[in-house]
């Protein structure tokens, strides 16, 4: 009971006494408070692009058939069908006896010619230094020089000749353009096969991309930003920004989707051809409640994290986590609010936990 002046005012008595009876229960409350021994993070809201999700099927850039450009029979098939080819590696030969023939008679074709225009450019000078001492017609020399043109052209003739047998030699061993996969083989060693028959196909791995249908509301804004990623494969595996983002100028006209082509890294990522994947899509900027990733804990199926009040008291709190974001963080859908503190070390909080005391009453 405070002592009161007739005017009813508090004595200057009672004043000092409350005031020393507080900063007792400052020191006291003080004492009793002791931060945390572990680091914690303020849970808080952070702008974050606003992402769209869809899934995709992953394909190959090159993915090409081949098909036989000279005739013959096959003597050699190195590759089966799902093994891997290095580029550059003979995939296909085909036997080359009728090629290489046409190939020495087209070379010595060239010969004969080059002998030939060499004979007629020499017996053309030879007239050329005669017309001057009137020892030749003008006629003579008119047919030594068309015979010197004929005899030029039949050499180019005989050149353009050789270089097409060559080619068609080099027609009989089929090379692989890069390095991939052969997927398909249509022949099989002795078969006979002619120009044009197809022969296999193959499809490289070092250049993939993705292709996802999404719906028309959300073209334009994925066409403002330009930005995607996509999810690798495995439990602990994160995200790949693409290297190029294209939108079809036209939807389905059946779906009325856009198909949106994502070009990957060049570069192996876990990705293959025919698999299906989810791609985010940027569509803007939103307020997310985060936390960092490292305060997220699994207990089972629940998944929470270890929240420190003002009082320095630690309890497991369940949440209900969203996507990670860049900055090693994680939205927050459910069950924590805005300043709220969290261990950053789960394990320290739960050995924390266990040895915390119970909270003085200053009653």
């Amino acid at each position: 009971m405070c002592r009161c002046n007739r005017q009813g005012a508090v004595s200057p008595i009672a004043i000092l006494a409350a005031v020393v009876a507080g900063s007792w229960f400052s020191s006291a409350w003080a004492e009793a408070v002791q931060p945390v021994p572990f680091e914690t993070g303020i849970v808080a809201y952070h702008s974050l692009a606003d992402e769209g999700r869809f899934y995709g099927r992953v394909e190959a850039v090159h993915r090409s058939t081949i098909s036989a450009q000279t005739s013959g029979e096959i003597v050699e098939l190195p590759f089966d069908v799902n093994d891997y080819v290095p580029k550059g590696a003979v995939v296909l030969r085909v036997a080359d006896t009728k090629q290489r023939a046409a190939l020495e008679r087209a070379k010595a074709s060239e010969l004969e010619a080059s002998v030939r225009r060499a004979e007629a450019q020499s017996a053309h000078e030879r007239n050329l230094r005669l017309i001057k001492q009137d020892a030749v017609s003008k006629l003579q020399l008119e047919k030594s020089e068309a015979d010197l043109k004929a005899a030029q052209a039949k050499l180019k003739q005989a050149s353009a000749a050789r270089d097409e047998a060559r080619e068609q030699l080099d027609y009989t061993v089929m090379k692989a353009p890069y390095a991939g996969v052969l997927v398909e083989r249509f022949v099989e060693i002795g078969e006979q096969v002619q120009v044009g028959q197809r022969l296999g196909a193959g499809l490289s791995l070092e250049k993939l991309r993705v292709e996802v249908e999404v719906p028309a509301r959300y073209v334009e804004m994925i066409r403002a930003s330009a930005n995607a990623r996509i999810q690798l494969p495995g439990a602990e595996a994160g995200w790949l920004d693409a290297a190029r983002l294209t939108v079809f100028p036209y939807a389905d006209s059946r779906s009325h989707s856009f198909t949106v082509r994502l070009t990957l890294p060049e570069g192996q990522h876990g990705l293959y051809p025919g698999m299906l994947t989810r791609v985010a899509f940027a569509l803007g900027e939103k307020q997310q409640l985060v936390v960092p990733s490292r305060a997220i804990v699994h207990r089972g199926e629940v998944t929470g994290v270890y929240v420190v009040d003002v009082a320095q008291q630690v309890q497991f709190r369940q949440i209900r986590a969203g996507r990670t974001v860049p900055g090693d963080l994680t939205i927050v859908m459910a069950g924590l609010e805005a300043g709220e503190r969290v261990a950053l070390d789960p394990v320290a909080a739960v050995i924390y936990l266990k040895q915390e005391p119970a909270v003085p009453d200053h009653e």
